[in-house]
């Protein structure tokens, strides 16, 4: 993503806004893939910030995590750990992780690995308003690189496909939050 408009060029925000999900997935030396995707939601950052860190209950919301909990409290940083499930035709893998995750209300959610299945796996979900902030231009970004083997082509290839997924489940979700804030009372 390009570093116009605080990381999303233009000519990208306005493909988001005609609905299209962007995805990017880079090969770093040392098997480390940096991969990235960016989803515009009709709903204030409040609104998606709300989701992302109910922590406890986002394996209820979004789709690939199994279970997540939080572990630890302290202020603007929160442990959390938690258990994925991704694979590609028959063959998943769960894996378990413990974040850090530092907020940064209601611009970004940093996070790296303290502990699990990744010897590398940091990155943030960032929230951009629309011009009028009644909507969102949600990104996610990570570094990462799993203990186990996995060839980098699959990590990348698992990323491509769930990605998108998880980050339309979230724009679904928000903007039904969203809608229901804001209707009239009967």
């Amino acid at each position: 993503m390009d570093n116009n408009h605080r990381g999303i060029s233009e000519a990208n925000r306005q493909k988001l806004r005609d609905g299209e999900t962007l995805i990017t997935i880079a090969y770093l030396e040392n098997d480390i893939i940096n991969a990235s995707g960016a989803v515009f939601v009709a709903a204030r950052p409040e609104t998606i910030w709300a989701i992302l860190t109910d922590y406890n209950h986002l394996s209820e919301k979004i789709p690939k995590v199994v279970e997540s909990r939080l572990v630890e409290d302290n202020g603007d940083e929160k442990i959390i750990a938690q258990t994925g499930r991704s694979g590609i035709f028959f063959i998943e893998k769960s894996v378990a992780i413990v974040l850090s995750v530092k907020e940064f209300f209601p611009r970004s959610l940093s996070f790296e690995i303290l502990e699990g299945e990744f010897s590398v796996y940091r990155g943030e979900w960032r929230f951009e308003p629309s011009e009028d902030g009644s909507a969102t231009f949600l990104s996610w970004q990570a570094l990462l690189k799993p203990r186990f083997f996995a060839p980098p082509f699959l990590v990348s290839f698992v990323q491509h496909q769930d990605l998108p997924t998880i980050l339309r489940a979230i724009r679904e979700l928000a903007e039904a939050d969203e809608k229901n804030s804001i209707s009239p009372a009967d």
